[in-house]
């Protein structure tokens, strides 16, 4: 039963799966449909219940090493990704969580053949690993134009030729068990697939505080920055001066913690946008704008899906939204902008004009205090937070800069280099 300040752990995940295959309609519910299948190659196989845990979570996570969107929608087109590329990354940024060790683990390995895996001595991580492997290649044999009871038997005839090198033998037999049930197959394509797998999947009686949440921001974080060199260390950024303005507004140390996930989401939806549009060097043009537009939609959309932080998603999507209403998506205006939302606003607004963009340098402290001045002088940001930011403009700075520098330290020397 969730308390105040704790939220399910499957509900999270299963909310944050969906952003993940959003940049690709062709693979939408990919990560959740492979969970399934790995849940029913699990119980069929008596895994225990810790395993089958963290399978389930490698499976919702599996592919967010894949982090340009071109990337994303090779994922449709097997043959044409660079599987241990985004293995690789997958296991770089899981490993940052201390909460997901030993899924990493698993993720690394998700497309390693049974004939190379074998002989290593952790047989947990080996099994794990094999079912996950098997679960993805069953669902992207799925063709999501055809009715699909008329492919089942096509598929398991595919699968049954995995044996042996891809896969072990033995998760061959045990999917052979239970692939004969249309239940099985209609629930794999369901749209009532996250309701199924949030109320009956292993996650779904566990809780998790805030401490645990702000870690797993933190990787979704990375995995927005990390799309494209010119925002590597944008949403670290922005999480940080928010929770240095916060600190000094007053706010409460929860408070404080939840301004710090928001601003680590804030930028979730960009996950649907394309680095055509976002390392564009050049002004964009009014369709490519309408396009950025849809990223705060898309942050609202999936935090909000998520029981508990609803508020967090107001104050992370609402980023774009001006206090006389000219913003968006939602336009809002004062009257519906609290605080909270308007602290995250005026960090995003700070970060970005401190940042280097493909279409111009940036702003140097005489002219970022201009340009601030300026919004706020118009009523489109909150002239209090303004002036605290200018008030602690210098340690504010430096707090800034020492957390985007981890940041692109870690992008810089391991996962760009993959």
């Amino acid at each position: 039963m969730r308390t105040e300040n704790t939220i399910n752990l499957g509900n999270l995940l299963l909310s944050l799966s969906n952003a993940a295959d959003l940049a690709n309609t062709k693979i939408a519910q990919h990560q959740q449909r492979t969970a399934y299948i790995a849940l029913e190659i699990c119980k069929t196989a008596g895994v225990s219940e810790k395993v089958t845990a963290d399978i389930f979570m490698a499976a919702l996570m599996h592919d967010l090493g894949a982090i340009t969107i071109s990337e994303t929608k090779s994922m449709d087109n097997f043959e044409t990704l660079n599987t241990d590329d985004h293995c690789l990354r997958g296991e770089l940024l899981l490993r940052r969580i201390p909460e997901f060790q030993r899924v990493a683990k698993i993720v690394r390995n998700h497309h390693t053949p049974w004939t190379s895996l074998r002989e290593l001595p952790e047989s947990d991580s080996v099994l794990s690993s094999q079912i996950l492997m098997l679960a993805d290649n069953i669902e992207r044999m799925i063709n999501t134009g055809k009715y699909i009871l008329h492919q089942t038997d096509e598929i398991t005839d595919r699968v049954r030729k995995l044996g042996g090198v891809e896969i072990d033998p033995v998760l061959i037999k045990i999917f052979l068990e239970f692939s004969h049930r249309e239940e099985f197959w209609l629930d794999i394509i369901s749209p009532r697939l996250y309701s199924l797998l949030f109320h009956t999947g292993p996650l779904h009686s566990i809780e998790v505080n805030y401490q645990i949440i702000e870690n797993i921001s933190k990787l979704f974080r990375d995995i927005i920055d990390y799309k494209s060199p010119f925002t590597a260390t944008h949403t670290s950024g922005v999480s940080a001066s928010a929770e240095m303005i916060s600190k000094l507004f007053g706010l409460t140390d929860v408070e404080i913690q939840e301004v710090k996930i928001a601003g680590n989401f804030h930028d979730l939806g960009k996950l649907v946008v394309p680095n055509s549009i976002l390392d564009k060097p050049g002004k964009l043009t009014k369709e490519e704008y309408e396009i950025i537009k849809c990223h705060s939609y898309y942050t609202y959309y999936t935090i909000n899906s998520i029981e508990g932080l609803e508020h967090i998603a107001e104050w992370a999507a609402y980023h774009h939204e001006k206090l006389d209403g000219s913003g968006y998506p939602f336009h809002y205006d004062k009257n519906d902008i609290t605080i909270f939302s308007r602290i995250i606003a005026v960090a995003d607004i700070f970060t970005a004009v401190s940042e280097h963009r493909p279409y111009r340098k940036k702003m140097e402290k005489e002219e970022i205090i201009k340009f601030l001045s300026g919004l706020s002088k118009d009523n489109l940001i909150d002239s209090k937070v303004v002036e605290l930011l200018f008030d602690n403009y210098d340690s504010i700075s430096e707090h800034v800069s020492i957390i985007q520098e981890l940041s692109s330290e870690f992008y810089n020397t391991r996962l760009n280099g993959v």
